[in-house]
């Protein structure tokens, strides 16, 4: 859903395997994120990261021709995650640039390659891998259902989220038991069972009643 020229098919595949709405896209750029209940971030934040990924994507097609990469745009809590390909290596320091200048980024993980950009047939086995990865999420013990946002790129698996250790490993471990997976990345935000005590709690009260 994130990846600039290549973001309508992976959209729909993560929205049936989510089970959350996503908005589709305009000129081949992302124009909205997708709110899911059990995430760990709270609405406005899932909103604004959404936001943000449209704003890069926009940034990188401004600044680098689109024939000259294939670059997946991923944020989580204000970090983005920039994963696939570029022609050159200038191109790859570009868009670690373009991307830190975008509002409210806070942080960029590059995982930008140099060299030969993937193909239509790179990307669907990705967006197919990612759907396998998603699955073995949801029925992994020790894994909460919607806290880990999971991007595939050139089969390598890269994990966003706000985790617990032990969460954070039993997430790896199930992806990188998925057939086809080559490597697992971490990028995940650890949290205590405190932290997730609380987040948990706040996000149970009720929004505040409006008064007339």
């Amino acid at each position: 859903m994130r990846t600039v020229g290549w973001v309508v098919f992976a959209s729909l595949a993560a929205a049936l395997l989510d089970g959350c709405v996503v908005p589709l896209v305009a000129g081949g750029a992302a124009v909205g994120g997708a709110v899911v209940a059990t995430d760990r971030r709270d609405v406005g934040i899932q909103l604004e990261d959404g936001r943000i990924e449209s704003r890069v994507n926009r940034a990188l097609l401004d600044n680098i021709p689109e024939g000259q990469m294939n670059i997946d745009v991923t944020c989580y809590d204000g970090k983005v995650l920039l994963a696939g390909q570029v022609k050159t290596a200038e191109q790859r320091a570009l868009a670690e640039a373009v991307a830190s200048k975008v509002e409210h980024v806070r942080e960029v993980a590059n995982e930008v390659t140099v060299g030969p950009i993937a193909t239509v047939g790179d990307r669907t086995d990705d967006t197919l891998l990612a759907g396998k990865v998603k699955a073995a999420l949801v029925g992994a013990e020790g894994v909460p259902t919607g806290i880990v946002l999971t991007t595939v790129d050139q089969s390598v698996v890269y994990l966003m989220g706000k985790v617990t250790p032990a969460e954070g490993d039993a997430a790896a471990r199930a992806a990188s038991r998925v057939s086809g997976v080559r490597r697992v990345v971490k990028l995940f935000e650890l949290v205590s069972d405190r932290d997730v005590a609380a987040i948990k709690k706040s996000q149970e009260q009720p929004p505040n009643s409006v008064k007339n």
